[in-house]
């Protein structure tokens, strides 16, 4: 058999970036930068105001206080979006807005609620330093530099630095298009009566809701009986559109392994890996597209996926951390495990005592115990038994 690392290396050389691309910044959230982003402005790009008040010289109110205030006569009205910037002259004050330009001879502006906020005289009643409450030029960004690493996710901030720049587009890493396809001959949609022997699928929705979480998009989701003509139909039709192709179910040793049937001579090595639950794997390349055969119970299906795709995927995709958190803590019960394979536990992690608690039985169809599990406890190959108030390794799936 496999190691778990043989085939999460096996698994990450299949799934590749793919060439970058320039989206609109509307696309372009939760997506990776493919390249330096450059200022090509300042910013801000004038003397603003950083308050609503009034400019002045700071010189004309050094002597303002409450019980002596100065009296200037408010000459210019000046809001925000102003284009012809005026001349301030001694002696005198104009009305601005926050985020409006100052005019030339400005030295300083006073709020509005140190004055007596009038439109034609106004009395203030504080002094100011030289400088307070303007925004210089060029403070936040200067033309010119690196304001955006490339390698850098792109963040709703980034999105605004971004358009406050006057950029529309960014040079991104695509997310990868991955086409979801669960078999078996058992499987009914949602919605549709249930005749004996068959069960509603469940790993197309799950699967899919993984790939989108993971950060990719998914082409579609189709499911088919256990026919070798129909499943590799489907391959066929979505090939094209797809970067990733992941399949669940017909990979184990018994009849009606359709996806086993369809794909051996086809680009894709079946094997077993030393893990429980998710023994039997797949990983290989279909028509030119990587693609990843999942077991067919709920359990195995996610806890593959979370072992070797959902890392793989973010890695390509350029995501920062791409690995689920891991960490250790203290087990609250006994364990046993089968000596000799990996085993991954749903567990409750209690971050506030440092504990973890194995949830529910280990097999690979318990999949409510994995819907309210918090965590997975990694039990590794040589474990055939752990005690209560040893400090186990969890990946933390918050």
């Amino acid at each position: 058999m496999r190691s778990v690392e043989e085939h999460r290396r096996a698994v990450a050389s299949l799934i590749t970036t793919r060439p970058p691309v320039t989206l609109p910044l509307a696309d372009a959230l939760g997506l990776v930068l493919a390249a330096d982003v450059v200022a090509p402005l300042s910013l801000p790009g004038f003397d603003n105001s950083a308050m609503d008040g009034y400019a002045v010289v700071s010189e004309d109110i050094a002597a303002a206080t409450d019980t002596t205030p100065v009296r200037l006569p408010v000459a210019e009205d000046i809001p925000a979006g102003r284009t012809d910037i005026p001349t301030l002259k001694p002696g005198t004050a104009h009305r601005i807005m926050t985020g409006a330009p100052l005019p030339a001879g400005a030295t300083a502006v006073i709020p509005v609620e140190a004055t007596d906020g009038a439109t034609d005289t106004v009395t203030i009643r504080a002094s100011t330093r030289p400088g307070q409450h303007i925004r210089r030029a060029g403070e936040d960004v200067t033309a010119g530099t690196t304001v955006l690493q490339a390698g850098q996710l792109v963040t709703p901030a980034a999105l605004g630095l971004a358009a406050a720049l006057g950029l529309g587009e960014l040079e991104v890493i695509p997310r990868h298009r991955v086409l979801v396809v669960s078999t078996g001959t058992e499987l009914v949609a949602a919605g549709r009566p249930l005749q004996p022997g068959q069960i509603y699928e469940s790993n197309g929705v799950m699967l899919a809701a993984a790939v989108r979480d993971a950060g990719a998009d998914v082409v579609a989701a189709p499911m088919t009986g256990d026919d070798v003509d129909a499943f590799v139909a489907v391959l066929r039709s979505y090939a094209d559109s797809a970067d990733l192709i992941l399949t669940t179910g017909g990979v184990s040793a018994g009849a009606y392994e359709v996806v086993k049937d369809a794909l051996t001579e086809g680009g894709v090595e079946f094997t077993k890996v030393a893990m429980q639950p998710g023994m039997p794997q797949g990983a290989g390349t279909v028509y030119g597209v990587p693609t990843i055969t999942l077991p067919g119970n709920p359990v195995s299906a996610l806890v593959s996926f979370e072992v070797f795709v959902r890392p793989a995927l973010r890695a390509a995709m350029g995501v920062p951390d791409p690995e689920r958190p891991r960490r250790t803590a203290m087990l609250t019960e006994d364990l046993v495990s089968p000596r000799g394979k990996r085993q991954f536990r749903r567990g409750v992690l209690d971050p506030a005592t440092d504990t973890v608690t194995g949830y529910g039985p280990p097999a690979s169809h318990h999949l409510r115990w994995l819907a309210s599990a918090n965590c997975l406890l990694e039990l590794d190959e040589d474990t055939a038994e752990v005690a209560a108030g040893s400090r186990v390794q969890v990946w933390d799936l918050r």
